[in-house]
This record gives structure tokens, sequence and C-alpha cells, in this order.
């Protein structure tokens, strides 16, 4: 018994560890295409590139590091996401940890790696000085006009849509598309919040797309001002803003789509709609059954009086 108890044991420790290689997979494929968009426009002084092509390189991202990891852990991709189904029991507490290490890992990684690319050409930019311009290819920096309460609430805003949509993406019980275009979905979902919602802050919505490629320009020579900005009054945000957006988002799905409370994970007991005609054929079929069994117990109406008079077998038994 306690082989096949450590056997088991291993056996869920090697799962928890294979989805979260899959996030770190996942995180990495996302963030390169992403953190290399911004680089080619930034160091091509805007004439590789645009905007626009950016928000759709950060789209296309999400969507094929959800496919290369997706079959294996779900494709979270980000801490808040991932937190916010383990508080609404969709995922369990004991991935938390792993998945986050795997996200945070693919988007350091991620961000070595498109350093390297454009190794020559952070270099040469502007004689190669680690200023907040560059730093921006990597980690997100607000606008002057920015104040902490208005770029928190924009991070819980945008964060909390994100996390919304994504769960009535991935309802069966509501008008879930087919499994392989969820991740194109997600993708054009954060193509249209980068459309609508990026002028403050660059609409980080991710806490792994922002603090580990900050980590690592602290670390690559770009030194304390990736966090002293704005005297350490932004880079927390992109943290907590979107932990906080996507429970917010979670709870919202849960009461007004799924009537539920917050970790339940139970349905509504009430009816959904149902096609008119389908009802009406069934209302009919009532009708004629419910015809049929008062004719049956006017022909053998004494005998089954005289039937249920008496108690069934496991009653009297008792």
């Amino acid at each position: 018994m306690a082989k096949r108890k450590s056997s088991d044991e291993i056996g869920a420790l090697g799962s928890i560890l294979r989805e979260a290689l899959a996030e770190y997979l996942g995180t990495a494929v996302l963030m390169v295409f992403g953190i290399g968009s911004v680089a080619q426009f930034v160091l091509s002084e805007g004439k590789t590139g645009s905007t626009d092509q950016v928000r759709w390189s950060w789209g296309f991202g999400v969507a094929f590091g959800v496919y290369v990891s997706g079959g294996v852990s779900g494709g979270h991709l980000n801490p808040a996401v991932t937190m916010a189904l383990c508080l609404f029991k969709r995922v369990s507490w004991t991935k938390l940890l792993p998945y986050w290490i795997g996200q945070y890992l693919g988007s350091f990684t991620a961000s070595c790696i498109v350093f390297g690319v454009y190794y020559d050409a952070l270099s040469t930019y502007k004689s190669g000085n680690r200023s907040l311009e560059t730093a921006g290819i990597f980690a997100t920096y607000p606008q002057p006009y920015l104040s902490t309460v208005n770029g928190l609430a924009d991070q819980i805003f945008a964060t909390a849509v994100l996390m919304l949509v994504i769960m009535a993406l991935n309802d069966p019980n509501n008008m879930a598309p087919s499994k392989g275009y969820v991740p194109l979905l997600v993708g054009l979902l954060v193509v249209t919040i980068g459309m609508t919602f990026s002028h403050n802050c660059g609409y980080p919505i991710n806490p792994a797309r922002d603090l580990a490629p900050r980590v690592f320009t602290f670390a690559a020579g770009w030194g304390i001002q990736v966090f002293s900005h704005n005297n350490y009054g932004y880079f927390w945000i992109p943290i907590a803003g979107p932990h906080i957006g996507a429970v917010l988002g979670g709870f919202i799905y849960e009461v007004f789509i799924n009537t539920t409370l917050p970790c339940t994970n139970i349905r509504s007991s009430s009816p959904r709609p149902q096609n008119p005609t389908i009802q009406a054929t069934e209302l009919q079929n009532m009708a004629t059954t419910k015809e049929l069994s008062q004719h049956s117990f006017e022909r053998n109406g004494s005998d089954f009086g005289n039937r249920s008079a008496q108690p069934p077998p496991s009653v009297r038994d008792e």
C-alpha cells in the first residue's frame, strides 16, 4: 500500500512538473513574439513595424503560446489568470506555485533571447545608452500624466475584462467555441484590449509579462531606474492590478452568468431558455403521457389501489 501511494505521488508530481514546463514554454513563446515586436519597432525608430503591428504581435503571441501549452496545462501564461482559476475551483491550488514559476521563468527566458537577438542593435541605438526608452522594450512604463490610482484602476479594469471573456470562452454551458478556436479568440481579445486601453501604460495585464522582463533589465545594465521610476510608484501596479482584476472579472462572470457565489462552482438550478418549438413538443408529449396514464388508472383502478395499499418489499422487510 505504501509503495502504491508513493508511486501515485510521484506520478502526480511528474504530471504537475510537465504542466509547469508547458506553462514555461508557452509563456516564452508569447513573450518572444511580444517583446520582439516592440524591439523591432523601437530600435528601427518606427521604420520597421507600427504600434498596430506590435498589438497584433502580442495577440498572436498569446494564441501561439496557448496552442503550444494548452493541451497539457490549459495555456494560462498569466499568473493572475491561474490564481483566479484556482480561486473559482477550475484549477487545483497545488498547481498555483509550479505554474507561476514556469510563467515567470518563461518570460525571463524570452527577455534573454530577445536581448541576444537584438544585442548589436541595442548597443548602437543612441550610443547604447541604457535608458528607459530601451527598457520599455521589455517592460511597461506609464505616461507622465498617469497617477498611481488611475494606473491601478487601468490594470484592474483591463484584466477584469480579459478574465471575464476567458471564462466565457471556456464555459461549456455558455456559447463556448470549438476547442481549437479558443487560442485564436483569446489572442484577438488581447489585440482588442491593446487597441482600446494601451495608451495609459501599455496594457501589461499579466504580472509575468512585466515583472520578469523588468528584473532582467535591472540585471542587464539598466539598473535600479527600472524600479525607481515615478518614485517606485509604478513597478508594482502591473503585478497587483492584474491579480485584483482577474479575481474581479471571474467574480462578475460567476455572479452574472453562472449565478453562483464565488468559490462554489455550483450551477444555478433554474432551467436555461429552450427553443419554443422543442418546448411545445415536449409539453404535447407530457400531455399525451398523462392521458395514457389516466386511461390506465381507470382500467386498473381497483388493482392499483390494492397494490398501492401494500408497502414495498423493502419496507415490509424492515
